[in-house]
């Protein structure tokens, strides 16, 4: 399967979040509705970040997958430059294709390419099924990590 993976355009919107929506955890967090004004201005302000990459890939025309990376500058570790790769998502009807480890391969050649030291992520506790997938790609569950909601 050829795919492609490219800048997310804001005309992609609809589909990338009825990905984020399409399982049970997304279905909770995504407002999938007509109206997308908070996803727009979301995604304008990551467009014009220059340390973000809001990637869609695309099989045939159609986007099949998305995932945003984050180029993070630091202090630690010498100076490290990390890279953030989250909203991992696969299409339902292509899913266990091998898109997913194509992604994380592109991702993590993007972030050799940005100088980073680092690639990490974070996946929800209940995502049983990623974090074999993350194990299996040489990702280590080496953190814990705490969130704090806001909103």
């Amino acid at each position: 399967m050829a795919l492609l993976f490219r800048k997310a355009l804001e005309t992609d919107l609809p589909a990338i979040v009825a990905m984020l929506n399409d399982d049970e955890l997304g279905r909770g967090r995504e407002r999938v509705s007509e109206d997308l004004a908070r996803y727009r201005s979301a995604f304008r302000e990551i467009t014009a970040d220059p340390n973000q990459f809001l990637c869609v890939v695309e099989s045939n025309g159609r986007a099949v997958g998305t995932l945003q990376l984050s180029f993070i500058p630091g202090l630690a570790r010498g100076g490290a430059k990390r890279g953030q790769i989250e909203a991992v998502r696969v299409a339902r009807d292509h899913r266990n294709e091998g898109i997913g480890r194509a992604m994380f391969d592109w991702a993590i050649e993007q972030c050799r390419a940005q100088t980073c030291a680092l690639v990490q992520l974070t996946t929800d506790k209940a995502r049983t099924d990623a974090h074999r997938f993350y194990d299996s790609l040489g990702f280590e569950a080496s953190h814990i990590g705490y969130k704090l909601k806001l909103d």
